[in-house]
């Protein structure tokens, strides 16, 4: 009897190891999935593709990361700072803002600044207050998690006039941002601005790590080639912008060779958020929104 015990379980624990050894020889897929490949690039929602319903008060500026979200499935934004004008110091308001956010993991990406005075204004005392009024919409951007803010590079005078006072006001935005850890972009938004080889001389200019470009898709004059200036201004790219006006039966932009220019950023190595703007009239803005977002994924997904 105890020889034949022994024997049984010798050949139970033989039995035990074999089968051991042949699920460890097992593939790891049959047990284990590999994550979901990460996209080139993620998509955001631009404040300015809903303005004509937020300067209508058909919606309020609070419940613009829900509407992202719930709306259209998008959980990054970028605000504009024209619809929240008298906030940048209101942290109550501000408050509310991080909070719904944050109920709805939204990301918040930048704030866009516009009409707070010319950082390149050719009097210099105009120019000291336009700079300063920047600085609040940073310290803003850094409550709400933003990465940067976009400012507009404004001036008057030649190529170069306008060059040395913008990069003397941005340069001083950029050196009130270092400490905070925050980056301020230019954006191609009229006047000199929309010149490609002007905005890539003006980051030469400055030179810093935190300071860069938000290259925007329609911008620009019907003159001028845009597929240049956005390629231009890739080298300093910390933003991009989709923007869109219209679109034909097979949802492809009407104005902007979206293939054209979404390589473009891919071959720069720009690998961040790109946002969703719609500026069109035909369609309505959740319409233009929706038809914006399907362009860029479809794109994004040929070009991967």
């Amino acid at each position: 009897m105890e020889r034949n015990s022994s024997r049984r379980e010798f050949l139970r624990h033989s039995t035990s190891a074999a089968i051991a050894l042949s699920l460890g020889a097992l593939p790891a897929c049959t047990t284990n999935r590999s994550p979901a490949k990460k996209p080139w690039f993620q998509i955001s929602l631009a404040e300015w593709s809903l303005h004509r319903a937020l300067f209508s008060k058909q919606i309020d500026h609070l419940d613009f990361a829900r509407l992202s979200k719930q709306d259209y499935g998008i959980d990054a934004v970028e605000y504009v700072n024209q619809f929240f004008m008298n906030k940048a110091q209101d942290r109550t308001y501000l408050k509310e803002m991080l909070k719904r956010s944050e109920d709805f993991g939204v990301k918040n990406v930048l704030i866009m600044i516009d009409g707070v005075g010319q950082i390149g204004d050719p009097d210099p005392g105009k120019r000291r207050t336009a700079i300063e009024n920047h600085y609040p919409w940073v310290e803003a951007a850094k409550f709400l998690g933003c990465h940067a803010i976009r400012l507009n590079a404004y001036s008057s005078g030649t190529f170069d006039e306008q060059l040395e006072r913008c990069a003397d006001g941005l340069s001083q935005v950029v050196n009130f941002a270092t400490p905070l850890k925050m980056n301020v972009l230019v954006e191609n938004h009229g006047q000199q601005s929309s010149d490609g080889k002007w905005v890539a001389a003006l980051m030469r200019k400055v030179h810093r790590s935190n300071c860069g470009t938000l290259p925007d898709f329609g911008n620009f004059e019907k003159s001028q080639d845009k597929y240049q200036a956005v390629a231009e201004m890739m080298p300093w790219a910390k933003g991009v912008s989709g923007k869109s006006h219209d679109f034909d039966a097979n949802g492809n932009e009407t104005t902007i060779d979206y293939r054209r220019m979404l390589k473009i950023v891919k071959d720069s190595g720009y690998r961040g958020y790109i946002e969703a703007e719609y500026e069109g009239e035909r369609l309505s803005e959740p319409d233009g929104i929706r038809a914006t977002k399907r362009l860029l994924e479809t794109v994004r997904d040929e070009l991967a």
